[in-house]
């Protein structure tokens, strides 16, 4: 497969686009060709040229390739349900080797020299009777990036996510902890506890923002222990970010 990273979430909603976007801008300033990918989405609006999903434009804004969305979203659903869910009201089959099939985005040569994989909802939302989305990210075997959304709960949302990872025996490049609420007291000390019982690199913690900017927002990550993780960026010099 392609150089890339597999980005998960705690929960639905805990800011993995945001991240990820993030992401995509970062890794653009340091003359990359990025790819965001969203295989599989629940919850679009209709258009002219018909569903899409809007974590899945915000993908193909700050990807740095510009894909067609069918190519960035190739399976989406118009309600925000879980996928498996959708797919039964839409009369249509969701696994991994159907995603696959579908994704040209991870099976072509598109010249990237970063993809970033965006999942659906947390780490072990259902595809199928038998599937969740675990299964393709070890499909894929990206190194993953897990985003914590910073609320009550998140401790032990995290860590049973961190522990679902490591029992797949995926790869983890780093996690992002990611303030949801505007005022959550506690942030600091849960970040403090999560550093504790996650040993892998905090790539950054990301602000607050009711209007979130990602070219901002990617001041506050530091990419430079992820190029270490993928052979393709490995050879190439790096540095934080300011």
């Amino acid at each position: 497969m392609k150089s890339g990273f597999f980005i998960t979430g705690t929960d639905t909603d805990v800011g993995k686009t945001i991240a990820t976007c993030s992401l995509l801008h970062a890794f653009s300033q340091k003359n990359l060709k990025t790819l965001g990918v969203k295989p599989l989405a629940s919850g679009a609006d209709y258009t002219p040229e018909g569903l899409k999903n809007q974590d899945a434009l915000m993908l193909q804004e700050w990807s740095t390739l510009k894909l067609p969305y069918s190519h960035v979203n190739p399976i989406v659903f118009q309600k925000p349900i879980a996928p498996h869910l959708a797919a039964a009201q839409s009369n249509e089959i969701l696994s991994v080797e159907n995603i696959l099939s579908r994704c040209h985005a991870l099976t072509q040569d598109y010249g990237a020299d970063l993809t970033l994989v965006e999942g659906a909802g947390g780490w072990k939302v259902p595809l199928n009777d038998q599937e969740t989305m675990a299964d393709l990210a070890m499909h894929l075997n990206f190194h993953v990036i897990f985003v914590v959304g910073l609320r009550l709960g998140c401790l032990s949302h995290a860590l049973l996510t961190y522990e679902s990872i490591l029992r797949k025996g995926l790869p983890i490049a780093g996690w992002i902890a990611n303030h949801i609420e505007e005022d959550f007291s506690y942030a600091i000390k849960n970040i403090e506890t999560l550093k504790q019982f996650i040993s892998f690199p905090l790539i950054g913690v990301i602000p607050y923002q009711k209007k979130p900017n990602p070219a901002f927002l990617s001041n506050y990550l530091d990419t430079s222990s992820l190029f270490s993780k993928t052979p393709s960026l490995s050879k190439r010099e790096t540095s934080p970010l300011p």
